[in-house]
């Protein structure tokens, strides 16, 4: 049981930043993250090879499409009581954020596998080899969906008909 939390307490915040940005809302992630270490816990002994980081990325990926599956297939629902501010806010007005938030919509326009692929590459910091045994696809394939990923979100980042933020035209004046 020590190993299993040397190994696995170190890798949650790496969890919960690539959950969140599979499913896009902080507390479906945490929920994503919750269900991955449960199964996890339960199925320590069945792991197959010494990189526990590899083995739990794929069960956090794996439920994480699952439930993306899942929730393609009913729809999202929002009660009108539990609409919180999250749902309701305003864009912001800073210019980093801004910039931010046009790489993360920019993600989010990338084919489900280039987002993954670009995700646990460029955020998680896994090696091609790693990607590509998450994901059960050939090294290649990986180098490939990055490939195309990167010029794909310089494409949508440099494309003037993106739709310009109000004010996003403006320089910073000193």
């Amino acid at each position: 049981m020590d190993d299993l939390l040397f190994q696995v307490e170190p890798m949650i915040p790496a969890l919960r930043r690539y959950a969140r940005g599979l499913v896009h809302d902080a507390v479906a992630a945490d929920d994503l993250v919750q269900d991955c270490l449960e199964r996890v816990i339960s199925h320590w002994h069945r792991r197959r090879n010494d990189d526990a980081r590899t083995w739990v990325f794929t069960i956090l990926h794996n439920l994480a499409v699952n439930r993306l599956r899942q929730a393609a297939r009913r729809g999202r629902h929002v009660a009108i009581e539990e609409i919180g501010d999250d749902l309701m806010a305003h864009p912001p007005t800073q210019e980093d954020d801004l910039a931010r938030a046009d790489v993360v919509s920019a993600i989010q326009q990338l084919s489900d596998e280039q987002h993954s692929v670009l995700l646990l590459v460029a955020v998680e910091d896994l090696s091609y080899a790693q990607v590509a045994e998450v994901l059960a696809i050939p090294v290649g394939t990986v180098m490939s969906r990055l490939s195309r990923a990167r010029e794909r979100l310089r494409q949508i980042l440099e494309s003037p008909a993106r739709g310009a933020r109000p004010g996003s035209h403006l320089r910073r004046v000193k």
